[in-house]
This record gives structure tokens, sequence and C-alpha cells, in this order.
């Protein structure tokens, strides 16, 4: 099956703060925050979320095709995200800019403070889905990427009949309630976490249930309370536990290791339960390296592992 993975593709600076923030935060001083927290370490990752997904799929088996826009300094990256199996022909470059940067703040508490230069994503509405990649890919995800990239790509996907999902995450604060609209309607699948999942409600003015109608199947992620999957037609929701692990390092890139796991069962046509399983171990690997795309596994190691904790009926040998 051939899958298109649109969004950003970025650097990540990753820092530690070793305190926590809300003892810097003061309710009564909100209105005219000024601070700076002095971090112990910093680090830089390849990142952005297309191309995290893209990695951990590629650790599993498939090989995507990326999409989206970078900059004159993406040479090094193209080349690790094409040596674990990435396929970044459909990727566009513009020498003009730097590729898009995240830069992260952890504390104690794994709470986080986050900016992100835009750089070379900003240059993603320049290009159609039919303009990087011919013919009708199986399955698109359209994840954060420039604000008009999303929407036109969801608009294309509708107009062209191809099934896509919807994952808006960290650009539900930026786009109002018609642009969620434009880029959830008719999704085969709406992937946010229950912060994001509010945010999409009180802006687009829909009550759940409604919500429900305009896609197929919702997922919202809940931290370590795991997953919850609304199936079309169906009433009662299935829960879907975390993978627990005492070696906790950084939570950067959890969401999009759920994201490839979930998507790896989708496309070998398991159960959303059974693909949520594997995306919930595929966030745990994430969660226990610095980085979102440091940890390793081979296919057999995965599933290895997930027998420790779920129980596939021996689906994920069709895997190796």
């Amino acid at each position: 099956m051939e899958i298109l993975i649109s969004g950003s593709i970025a650097y990540d600076y990753l820092m530690r703060f070793p305190g926590r923030f809300k003892d810097s935060l003061l309710a009564a001083g909100l209105d005219k925050v000024s601070l700076s927290f002095l971090v112990d370490d910093m680090t830089k990752h390849w990142g952005g979320v297309a191309a995290n997904i893209c990695y951990s799929l590629a650790l599993l088996g498939i090989k995507p095709h990326l999409v989206g826009t970078v900059g004159r300094d993406f040479g090094d990256y193209r080349q690790h995200l094409e040596d674990v199996g990435v396929q970044t022909t459909s990727v566009r470059q513009h020498d003009s800019v730097f590729t898009a940067s995240f830069f992260g703040n952890t504390d104690l508490e794994n709470n986080q403070i986050a900016s992100f230069y835009a750089g070379a994503m900003g240059l993603a509405h320049l290009y159609s889905l039919a303009d990087v990649y011919d013919g009708i890919p199986d399955l698109v995800v359209i994840s954060p990427n420039d604000p008009k990239a999303m929407i036109q790509q969801s608009q294309e996907c509708r107009m062209r009949g191809i099934r896509f999902m919807a994952d808006p995450s960290q650009q539900v604060p930026r786009l109002n309630g018609e642009e969620l609209l434009q880029c959830i309607q008719g999704a085969a699948y709406l992937v946010v976490n229950e912060y994001e999942a509010e945010v999409i409600l009180n802006k687009t003015a829909l009550s759940f249930e409604a919500l429900r109608e305009i896609v197929e199947t919702v997922i919202i992620t809940r931290g370590g309370d795991g997953s919850t999957i609304y199936l079309a037609g169906q009433v009662d929701p299935i829960q879907v536990d975390i993978f627990k692990t005492d070696y906790i390092v950084n939570p950067t890139g959890v969401g999009d290791g759920f994201r490839a796991g979930l998507l790896r069962g989708i496309l070998a046509g398991f159960s959303l339960e059974l693909s949520a399983q594997m995306g919930a171990l595929c966030a745990t690997y994430a969660l226990e390296h610095v980085g979102t795309q440091n940890h390793h596994f081979s296919v057999e190691e995965f599933i290895n592992r997930f027998r420790t904790r779920f129980d596939d009926h021996n689906q994920l040998d069709q895997l190796l």
C-alpha cells in the first residue's frame, strides 16, 4: 500500500529545565509574563511531525512517501531518512531559506513550553499532492504544516476521492473554526489529543456527536490514560491502554510515534484496537529517548516486546 505523510520537516532543539514551570507562573500575573528559563543542556535532533511519523513507519517495514518543504540545510537530513527507508522524492527543497526548527523546553514534570520557526515550511502551500506524487495513494496523512497547505490538501483529497487522516494537532490553536472544518471534513480518521479535541469543538461550535458525523473514525489520545477510539456506527468507544515503561526520558515525538504504529496496523488491515496498541508501543519507544528519531528496533524486536504487554493472537507475524 502507498501512503503519503504530509506535514512539517524540521530540526528539533530540545532543552531540559531543572525545575517546574508552575513555580514561576503566577496566576495573577499571566497578563504580563516575562520569563527566561536557564536550562542545563540542549541537543539538536531530526524532527518535524511528518518526518517523525515516516521514520517510525520505516522501522516497521513501510516505505512511506514524505511530503513537505525544506531549506538549504536539508542534505544530511535527507540522507538520514533515505537510509532507514523513507522516500523523499516528494520533498521540495528551497535554497533561499532554512528548514523549519522546533525549540522545546521540558521541565521536571515533563511539561513543555515550545516555539516553532516555520522557515521553508511556510512554502508548503505552493505544492499540491498531485505536484509531488503521480497516481492515487491508498492513504494520505495531513499533519501539522503551513495552514494553507493543510486546507488545500484536505480539499484535494475530497475532490480526488483519496482517503485521508486528519492530524491537525499543533496547528489547532492557529486555525479558526472554519479552517478546522475544512481540514477534517470527510476524513477517514481524525487523530487528536483530548485538549485539542475540546478546542476543535469549541472553535467549530460542533457537538461531539456532530463531529463524529463528519469523520469516519475519531481517535483521541489521553496521555497516561491511553487512547479512545470512536468507530463510525458504534456507540461504545474502545479504550486502549498505554505501553508502560519505567524509563521515561522526553515526551517530544510521543504522539508522532503513536500515529506511526497506528498507521502500520491500519495498512496491515488490523483492527483499530490492535493498531492503537501498536501505536502505544511505538510511542513508548519515542518516550524512552531524547529526540524523536533516535529510537531503533527491528520488526522482530517490536513484536517480541509488544507481546509482553498485549495479545495480538499472532497477527503481527504478518509484519515479518
